[in-house]
């Protein structure tokens, strides 16, 4: 422990002055381990060399009898103090992810008169800038290679390419604004890890939480070592940039949600997909064309066994070509394209608007019309067309092994044996077969009957040649319509289809919020668990539970913040978690990172090598899924309004929809981990929620105790939010840690009232006020403090 900056009063009584004396410093351990009770410590000047006088440090005196005698416990405490303070604080994962710690002690009272010492801890950490960063890095690298992945396209309709000017309109107006704040959290994160609540309107700093911080509860008795338990406190995740003149996320989403689904559905993976057989077709196709003319120029050798070697290669690049085409997100996207664009797909098959000529068109089936039997008989056509010239070949050979005086007959037999397949195929083309023998001279005017007599080898193959080359062009037209479909929808569907861009960027910035801070959770849920093989066990089977609670009234800008932290909240649920072994103990190497995309995002939370050997197997690379719930109950004056002449559903709605999701993670639990301690006690807790929740009670803050301790209960991370997190959550967190010291560690009954105005007067909250707005007083009034629940009240001489 150091002892500093000891400071003397002026004698000047018109001002406060203050100077500085020296400092001293003392191990804790020494200081509880002495026989006096108290102990002198000399004050160093600020050369270190010369005194500056003494101060004297008493220990805590433990007044209760059964510290006395030869079996005194209070080195027995204050061992468990340093030893709990020097293992966990000081390991390298907890100094990585907190900073800037403010700490206080008390001395409260048991039921049995005995005594609870008590260590509240506030800490800021730098996950407030590093993980909007990352985030920020993997939304810019999204969104440029979705701008690739359109411009790659080749000529499209002009519906088509609006749609495209569309995407790439919207992701560059995005990509431009994430870059520039990239760069301005650069420049910040080196200077602080801490937004204030003053800044929670700048531009640059949408993307970052207000006010987080990590609140923390050691309690140390005479028969127990320290027990901690952590809230989480941060601004409610909304963005003020932006504003709420127009309504929180909720509303936003909702007014633009028939333009939101206006397009196809197709996912990422599919998306992947499309632009795989897109890039496969476009080296599938030359080699097949390829093949096919060395086939004709073998052909005019006349010998078998080259023939059989290229017609070998050709028969496996065809049916490799043949087998892409039967994928079936070709034929949804097919019957999906002519469905919504009948006539661009029309046009889009036959190459550019302006080169579609009208026999083409005339050729191809109706749009209208156009089914799955459709493209089924285009690729088969492939096929057919294939075995024709496998059974030409094999005929050519033949002939050249058999006696010179056959010859003449079979000529006239063979065309006849293969020509109504080659009809059927070459039939179904349309006018492109009369398109690809121009492209051959004149040897394309040959008749499909193959009649002629003594024909070379390169004239009956000619025909079916080009009838493969039709069959394919046509089938590779359609299917990359169908994927450049496929990749075009998919592109709007997650750009414009989000809504216009300034709403993407207030999920984006909203949604940042809420990660930095429930991953702050976890990590310190993970790292004080690492022991707890239940909790462990729990990760694996059904995930981890987050419980955000809030103290938003529902109207005003306060009700576009509930709006905002809703849909903030409820994106969580498509983040998992991953755990990893750290590189190294260095703080840039046990700081959580991102990975994935945009609604599968993967939180990496490294741990150190000898953490990492000692996990389950089980957990090792595997997903932990996060369950995040909301629950929202008003307090202020506001809400008082909002209760009497306007509306609070959407509170209402909050809490009860949050209730049944709680309910499934809950029965999941006990389904899958029956004997976890402490849950039997959970359908009583539920029942007891259920029915808070529909009861409808004003300001039912008894909606937030329930759910907290079913949080706890379930070993889940929990949040506290106000607009700031400055003074509602101040009264929340500190009504929380007193609750817990009287329910699981028997503080006195009698004593809560002063433990609660103890803390909300002296403890860590008003140092964060302090350091938020420069004064140690909450920003209530009398009046306000009217309408509050009594128990959220601070006490005299701290608000103003």
């Amino acid at each position: 422990m150091q002892c500093s900056d000891f400071l003397c009063p002026s004698v000047d009584n018109s001002s406060v002055q203050r100077r500085f004396l020296g400092l001293a410093s003392c191990s804790i351990r020494d200081l509880l381990r002495s026989k006096q009770p108290h102990s002198c410590l000399s004050l160093r000047a600020m050369d270190g060399a010369s005194d500056a006088g003494e101060v004297r440090a008493s220990r805590l005196q433990m007044e209760d009898e059964r510290f006395e005698g030869p079996e005194h416990k209070c080195p027995a405490l204050c061992d468990s103090l340093h030893g709990c303070v020097h293992d966990r604080e000081n390991s390298p994962a907890m100094r990585a992810v907190l900073c800037a710690q403010v700490c206080k002690l008390y001395r409260f009272q048991t039921e049995d008169q005995r005594w609870l010492l008590v260590r509240e801890q506030l800490s800021e950490t730098p996950l407030s800038f590093s993980l909007p960063k990352r985030l920020l890095s993997i939304l810019i690298h999204e969104h440029s290679s979705r701008v690739q992945d359109v411009k790659e396209l080749s000529d499209l309709p002009l519906h088509w390419d609006g749609l495209r000017r569309d995407v790439l309109g919207h992701c560059n107006h995005l990509i431009s604004c994430y870059q520039e704040t990239l760069a301005e959290l650069h420049q910040l994160s080196a200077l602080a890890c801490f937004k204030s609540s003053s800044s929670r309107s700048d531009r640059h700093l949408q993307f970052a939480p207000t006010n987080l911080h990590s609140q923390r509860m050691e309690v140390t008795s005479p028969d127990s070592p320290g027990v901690w338990y952590e809230i989480i406190t941060f601004g409610a995740p909304a963005d003020h940039h932006q504003s709420f003149k127009h309504g929180g996320l909720k509303r936003l989403l909702s007014k633009h949600a028939p333009h939101s689904h206006s397009s196809a559905s197709f996912s990422r993976a599919e998306c992947s997909r499309a632009r795989a057989l897109l890039s496969s077709m476009a080296q599938l196709q030359p080699l097949v064309f390829g093949l096919a003319e060395e086939l004709l120029s073998v052909s005019l050798e006349q010998k078998a066994t080259s023939l059989q070697r290229v017609l070998d290669s050709l028969t496996q690049q065809t049916e490799l070509f043949i087998e892409e085409l039967q994928d079936e997100l070709v034929k949804r996207a097919l019957l999906a394209a002519h469905s919504r664009f009948p006539a661009s797909v029309h046009n889009h098959s036959n190459g550019s608007v302006c080169d579609a000529t009208a026999a083409a068109q005339e050729q191809q089936p109706s749009p209208h019309d156009y089914g799955e039997e459709e493209w089924d008989r285009t690729w088969t056509n492939v096929g057919k067309i294939l075995s024709c010239i496998i059974a030409m070949v094999k005929r050519l050979q033949e002939r050249e092994n058999r006696p010179q005086a056959l010859m003449a007959s079979e000529q006239q037999e063979a065309p006849g044996e293969t020509g109504s397949e080659q009809q059927e195929a070459h039939g179904e083309t349309g006018s492109e077969q009369q398109e690809a023998p121009g492209e051959t001279g004149s040897q394309g005017a040959v008749s499909p009957c193959f009649s002629t007599c003594a024909s070379s080898w390169q004239e009956q193959l000619l025909p079916l040649v080009v009838t493969l080359r039709d069959c394919v062009r046509e089938a590779v037209d359609q299917a990359r319509a169908a994927m450049t479909f496929v990749v075009l929808q998919a592109a709007v569907g997650l750009t414009v289809g989000q809504g216009p861009a300034h709403v993407v960027q207030r999920r984006h910035a909203v949604f940042s919020q809420a990660l930095s801070a429930v991953v702050c959770g976890f990590v310190l849920k993970l790292h004080g668990s690492l022991e707890d093989r239940d909790f462990l066990q729990q990760l694996h089977s059904v995930g981890v539970l987050a419980q955000f609670e809030s103290l938003l009234s529902t109207s005003g800008d306060e009700l576009g913040m509930l709006e905002d932290m809703e849909v903030g909240v409820a994106d969580l649920s498509e983040v998992t978690f991953s755990i990893t072994e750290a590189k190294t103990e260095e703080a840039g190497d046990l700081l959580p990172t991102l990975s994935g995309t945009w609604g599968s995002l993967v939180v990496n939370v490294p741990v150190p090598p000898e953490d990492f050997v000692s996990l389950p197997q089980e957990l090792k690379g595997s997903l932990i899924r996060l369950h995040p719930v909301h629950f929202n109950i008003g307090i202020n004056q506001q809400q008082s309004l909002a209760e009497r002449f306007g509306d609070s559903s959407l509170q209402e709605r909050v809490n009860q929809e949050n209730y049944e999701r709680l309910k499934t993670y809950c029965t999941a639990l006990r389904h899958r981990l029956p004997a976890l301690p402490g849950i039997q006690a959970l359908p009583d807790l539920l029942l007891s929620l259920d029915r808070t929740v529909d009861s409808r009670k004003r300001k039912n803050v008894e909606v937030l105790w329930l759910a907290a301790l079913v949080c706890r209960t379930v070993n889940g991370v929990r949040l506290t939010s106000c607009k700031s997190a400055k003074d509602r959550t101040a009264m929340s967190v500190t009504l929380e840690q007193c609750v817990i010291l009287r329910e699981r560690h028997a503080l006195g009954r009698q004593h809560f009232t002063s433990a609660l105005d103890c803390m909300r007067r002296d403890g860590c909250r008003m140092d964060n006020v302090q350091k938020n707005i420069g004064s140690r007083k909450f920003a209530f009034s009398s009046v306000q403090l009217l309408t509050f629940p009594k128990l959220y009240r601070p006490p005299d001489g701290s608000y103003g």
